[in-house]
């Protein structure tokens, strides 16, 4: 039964109603018509006194006292088998709701969530949550959580035996216990109990998940009171349980089959296409030549391949590092999950590197005409690098000029970016490049410097950027695209050159940079904004990877250039501040208890002296404001300090 029926059942009727049933009243049939009138009212239980007290009360004749004792006890119990119809309707629809999912599945976590939230919905408890077996690890985990808090009690993971779901598991019986911790039938931990005391969990109940004669894992329902559960509550998380198990059997099953369908579907692919390899062969071997003859482009030759391979060939300065370094030392195209790598290179140096997509089924023929293609794909580049290198040098001197002086004509700087390709009038991010790793002598950092300068440059030419050597290193001025972040640009930066150069490379990234022509000062403050990110990366042992000073949370505040805490605060809490603001609640009052009481739900409750419940509602809302991963040990440093300075800006307003 709901809680909606079970509140309508309850609600006491109305006054003036009430005052209407007059026992003394002769009325035909006897008192029968008084009960009837309070059952059609749907009254509450302790309305059925009234007509036997008032009675009394006017002294009436025992017999008719008597009678009005007899009926009282006959509409008591009629109310009752109503109520229990009335529940009985509501698990039922629940059930029926239930295997409804289950019979259209398609995303198995949500049919296990629905499960537990109608669990919970219709015992009526604070907390539902759901555990399965992993036979790998030998132990339990929680798989779906409803009404849960405690960050600790989310992520247990429970032995083989261990605890009231162990007891469960090895007996393949339901148990329920009124008092967790007082209860010595199962074997209590430390972990276990740590979890549930920070639940706040008093009274569960647990039904084995079965697979045939297996137990896969344990369907709870638990309350932060002493409760006795009913047998008609077991009974109803039992079923529950088997259509949870069901679900998780039928999913099981899709999955098979579908890897089965598609293995099948691609054995097909091979067979169709294997009768047409030789054409196809001979057909690239005269459109690759007829390229080289007349000048052609990478992307001809990418275009000429995809034709013929029956694919997706592009040329690409971004591919799976590990896999275009095996293709570039043994000379052959690689297999990457269901694409092929050919590497693109000239003389010992990685140019790039030609990738198919949509053939994982490549034969020896096909193979051998995509590596011929990388071939000529690295001659055509090379014949493009000699007319682009005395353009790189150009840009470097405009980057050069930009960095170190501060009184160009803004004219002149723009005519010099255009005839680049360059808008010194957009958005740019200003890169800070370097090479990690030991160099053996001299002449071999030089010949890596000049590598890493090689491709720096490069990339600024098609990114329609400005590229020049600085301080041992590199520095980059790239546009920012819509939807990019400086974080974004920088480790796309460091992957593109680290495969470059083969050699790991850490690039740090300034703020967003704009009006260049008019404030070229802004390029040398983001340069040095890049290397103390640079130096960061460093210093944090993350070498060979790329970020910008958002990427170290609080940390950033200290890299960059302005120190901007209002928008570190907004980005940590804002969700928070702006939630208590509109609606007038204490979501961030909470949040400073709950870290000051150590992530304990319990002892906040004794902090802010509120029920348990009401700082379970308030997390919960939080987490849904914040994100799931909010007490993760990262995130909560961060946002008690994001509270911190919170309070330090509103301190002010307060006065």
């Amino acid at each position: 039964m709901s809680r909606n029926h079970v509140q309508s059942a309850r609600r006491p009727a109305p006054a003036a109603a009430t005052g209407a049933l007059d026992p003394g009243a002769e009325m035909p049939g006897g008192a029968e018509p008084v009960y009837l009138e309070l059952l059609a009212r749907g009254a509450s239980a302790e309305a059925y006194e009234q007509p036997v007290l008032l009675a009394r009360a006017e002294n009436r004749p025992p017999e008719r006292i008597a009678s009005l004792e007899r009926a009282k006890l006959l509409a008591l119990r009629v109310r009752t088998e109503l109520e229990g119809r009335r529940r009985r309707e509501a698990e039922l629809s629940a059930l029926f709701e239930t295997a409804h999912d289950l019979a259209g599945l398609r995303d198995v976590d949500a049919v296990l969530q629905a499960i537990v939230q109608r669990a919970r919905s219709l015992l009526g408890t604070d907390v539902a949550y759901l555990s399965l077996n992993d036979p790998a690890r030998g132990d339990t985990y929680m798989r779906v959580t409803e009404g849960s808090v405690a960050a600790r009690f989310q992520q247990l993971r429970l032995g083989m035996g261990e605890g009231l779901g162990g007891l469960v598991a090895q007996t393949a019986r339901p148990y329920v216990t009124d008092d967790y911790f007082k209860d010595d039938r199962f074997q209590h931990t430390l972990t276990i109990d740590a979890g549930v005391r920070d639940e706040g969990l008093v009274a569960i109940l647990g039904v084995p998940l079965m697979l045939g004669p297996h137990v896969i894992g344990v369907l709870f329902a638990a309350d932060r009171r002493e409760r006795v559960f009913e047998r008609e509550q077991i009974a109803l998380l039992g079923s529950f349980a088997a259509l949870a198990a069901a679900a998780i059997d039928t999913a099981n099953l899709l999955t098979e089959t579908r890897s089965a369908v598609a293995g099948l579907e691609r054995a097909n692919e091979i067979i169709k296409d294997h009768s047409v390899v030789i054409e196809r062969a001979s057909d690239i071997h005269d459109r690759l030549a007829e390229l080289v003859l007349r000048g052609g482009q990478v992307q001809d030759v990418a275009a000429a391949v995809s034709q013929v391979l029956g694919g997706t060939v592009e040329f690409t300065d971004t591919a799976d590092t590990r896999s275009l370094e095996t293709s570039r030392t043994e000379g052959h195209a690689v297999r990457h999950g269901d694409d092929w790598i050919a590497a693109v290179a000239a003389g010992g140096e990685l140019l790039g590197a030609l990738v198919l997509r949509g053939r994982p089924g490549l034969d020896p023929v096909d193979q051998r005409t995509l590596e011929r293609a990388a071939m000529v794909t690295s001659l055509l580049l090379l014949a493009r690098r000699s007319a682009a290198e005395a353009e790189q040098r150009v840009r470097g001197e405009l980057l050069d000029d930009l960095l170190d002086a501060r009184d160009r004509e803004p004219r002149q700087l723009r005519d010099r970016a255009a005839r680049l390709h360059a808008d010194l009038d957009a958005t740019h991010v200003v890169l800070a490049a370097r090479l990690e790793g030991p160099a053996t002598g001299a002449e071999e950092a030089a010949a890596a410097r000049r590598r890493l300068w090689a491709a720096a440059s490069h990339l600024a030419t098609t990114r329609h950027g400005l590229a020049a050597a600085r301080d041992g290193g590199t520095v980059l001025l790239l546009p920012l695209d819509p939807g990019d972040t400086a974080a974004d640009v920088a480790r796309r930066t460091a992957r593109h050159l680290g495969t470059a150069v083969h050699q790991p490379v850490s690039v740090g990234a300034s703020a967003p940079v704009a009006d260049l022509a008019t404030r070229p000062d802004t390029v040398a403050a983001g340069y040095a904004e890049g290397r103390r990110c640079l130096d960061a990366l460093n210093l944090l042992g993350r070498g060979g990877d790329g970020a910008a000073a958002e990427d170290f949370g609080f940390l950033g505040l200290l890299l960059a250039g302005e120190r901007d805490v209002a928008a570190f605060v907004t980005r940590t809490i804002g969700p928070v501040v702006a939630y208590d603001t509109r609606r007038g609640t204490e979501l961030l009052c909470t949040l400073d208890a709950y870290f000051a009481c150590g992530m304990s739900p319990a002892r906040t409750k004794d902090e802010l002296h509120v029920h348990v419940n009401t700082v379970a509602q308030r997390l919960e809302r939080v987490a849904r404001l914040l994100g799931a991963d909010w007490q993760s040990p990262a995130r909560a440093l961060e946002i008690q300090l994001a509270l911190r300075l919170h309070r330090l800006g509103a301190a002010p307003e307060r006065r």
